[in-house]
């Protein structure tokens, strides 16, 4: 008992049912989230269309940034979405551990996952907060911030959004605007030439296919 007549150290069990509580909230606070950026991309394509049918290049570049954006950030969340389930995993773990060991056990897979879910700022506060508390109780070590980036990394990320960009303008305008995704060159077989006239084309233009298929399905996901 401390000073005051209350304990000074909680529950581990306690503990760990409060944390598994906070973490079943911020997820449903993250589907919500997920679900009002559908909402909204949503009217961006419809404003894209219709840019696209006044061939107003400036506004449809404008509203394909809006939606990477987007799809960006539902991507992000649905990430930290498996590293919240991850840590809730781990906490039906130190359960069982509280009950034959009657302590918490240090979790690698915790600590991994908690450094990722502080950058992401709908539950930043939330996950700053809770690794406090775990690093009290043992379970993880002090967290280091990594949010150095390279020059480098800075300039091909540049390239990889214009070339979003103009996947998605390609997407939504069914091929007005935009570029259509571009497959890497394979070295050519050893075959005759009078085979590669012909069945080499065919071939081409179906992997063509099904990998712009599976971009979009990707951009959509």
């Amino acid at each position: 008992m401390g000073l005051f007549g209350k304990s000074q150290e909680r529950n581990p069990k306690d503990m760990v049912q409060e944390w598994s509580s906070k973490l079943r909230k911020e997820s449903y606070a993250l589907d919500r989230q997920i679900r009002s950026i559908q909402r909204e991309e949503e009217k961006v394509k419809r404003s894209l269309r219709e840019a696209a049918k006044k061939n107003d290049k400036e506004i449809c570049t404008t509203l394909a940034k809006e939606l990477i954006r987007s799809r960006k950030a539902i991507n992000k969340i649905y990430t930290s979405k498996a590293h919240i389930n991850s840590v809730q995993l781990q906490m039906k773990n130190q359960l069982a551990t509280v009950r034959v060991a009657g302590s918490l056990a240090k979790s690698t897979e915790v600590m991994q996952a908690m450094q990722a879910l502080v950058k992401l700022p709908e539950v930043a506060a939330a996950m700053r907060e809770m690794s406090k508390e775990m690093m009290k109780a043992g379970i993880i070590e002090e967290m280091i911030d990594e949010t150095m980036e390279s020059l480098e990394d800075v300039e091909e990320m540049e390239e990889e959004a214009q070339k979003e960009i103009d996947k998605v303008l390609w997407e939504i305008t069914a091929g007005k605007l935009g570029e259509a995704p571009s497959t890497p060159m394979a070295a050519p077989a050893k075959e005759s030439e009078g085979e590669a006239s012909g069945v080499t084309g065919e071939v081409e233009n179906e992997e063509d296919m099904r990998d712009m298929q599976s971009r979009l399905q990707a951009l959509r996901s």
